[in-house]
């Protein structure tokens, strides 16, 4: 599900990915709005599939992540408003998560965004985070 949803550099919000052409993509809005654009070659344009948080011992893949943060908030939006929050509080929410997480490669800013993509995918309804073995 995640390799569909995608983070666009200089552009607010997540994004699902709806087709592909010639020299662009067409993207939408993971929000109410569902809102279509183009998105070209010259935009940088990352999965969040392809995205992991570092820790301690290796990387884990930022699905991995989303699941404990909604084992964590037992389905709902984070508690945490990461707007607001200090920089301890996020620590603090972080090792809650993922105790074993780099607290020297993830800067708080990494730990705003996470909460900010997670609460845009449990607004709009997408909440498989890993995909089942079938």
């Amino acid at each position: 599900m995640l390799k569909t949803i995608l983070a666009i550099s200089g552009k607010p919000g997540l994004y699902k990915l709806i087709s592909q052409a010639k020299n662009m993509l067409i993207v939408e809005t993971v929000s109410a709005e569902k809102k279509r654009v183009p998105v070209y070659a010259s935009d940088k344009v990352i999965s969040l599939g392809d995205i992991a948080m570092y820790t301690d011992a290796e990387e884990v893949p930022l699905a991995e992540v989303l699941e404990a943060v909604k084992k964590k908030e037992n389905g709902a939006v984070a508690s945490l408003d990461y707007k607001k929050a200090s920089q301890q509080e996020l620590v603090d929410f972080m090792a809650a998560v993922l105790p074993n997480f780099d607290r020297d490669r993830v800067h708080t800013s990494d730990i705003k965004k996470l909460i900010q993509w997670y609460n845009i995918l449990v607004n709009a309804g997408e909440t498989d985070f890993v995909e089942s073995a079938e």
